[in-house]
């Protein structure tokens, strides 16, 4: 048996489950679980066909040759957020000053006090650029009362690293903070944060922007609205 992790949508799909007990009947790769999850679970089924739920195994997409071993954490990956898309690990403990430059946190953040946070990483930063996302009342022609953001714990944290690092790598900036928020969001509070320092403010406005939709695209975390007509996820927002 293994057990696979399940977010957003696939929850409503699966009954309101979290998770879910399989066994591959000795089949050891994603095809495999893939078979399993069409005969027992076939709207699961039919939209991993379609590519719209994608198969991850150590927090890594995995294709249907991916081997599945005992001990391995799997999850069924609905479309981000951000919108559909298919690793490099950061250093810094948890509380250290390079730690808190990529986030996933449940409470607020001051914006004053995570540029200062980038302004003090180096004296040599002359532009600071920012994107900060806020939860809005309307979305696709609906009103919206509230947001609850749900996120794949470690796999979320893991691709934010990931963004922050090619940022530094392949733009000529200073420094790079990526922070988001989960769980219930009023209307009019801060959802997401990118600051970016560089010397000159073209490179920073250019990895900014780079930023905020990299995370839409490869970043596991999913957003429910709450609407007049009930509770939607939303698979993709511009």
């Amino acid at each position: 048996m293994i057990t696979v992790k399940l977010f957003g949508l696939l929850k409503t799909l699966a009954d309101n489950q979290a998770d879910l007990s399989l066994s591959l009947g000795g089949g050891r790769r994603v095809r495999d679980l893939v078979a399993v999850l069409e005969a027992e679970h076939p709207q699961i089924g039919e939209l991993i066909q379609k590519k719209k739920v994608l198969v991850s195994v150590n927090q890594d997409i995995a294709h249907e040759e991916t081997e599945i071993k005992d001990g391995d954490e799997v999850a069924l990956l609905p479309p981000f957020a951000g919108g559909a898309g298919h690793e490099r690990h950061g250093n810094g403990s948890p509380g250290s000053d390079e730690a808190m430059l990529v986030r996933v946190q449940r409470e607020n953040f001051s914006v004053d006090a995570e540029i200062d946070r980038v302004r003090r990483r180096s004296t040599r930063i002359g532009g600071i650029s920012i994107f900060l996302g806020t939860a809005r009342d309307r979305s696709k022609g609906r009103d919206v009362s509230s947001i609850t953001f749900e996120y794949y714990e470690g796999m979320a944290q893991k691709k934010l690293r990931e963004i922050r690092e090619r940022a530094l790598k392949d733009f000529d900036v200073l420094e790079v903070l990526i922070l988001h928020r989960y769980g219930e969001i009023g209307i009019g509070e801060n959802i997401v944060l990118i600051v970016v320092g560089a010397e000159h403010r073209a490179e920073a406005f250019r990895a900014c922007k780079w930023c905020i939709d990299e995370l839409k695209q490869i970043t596991p975390i999913w957003k429910l609205e709450q609407t007049p007509e009930g509770e939607v996820w939303v698979e993709e927002h511009p």
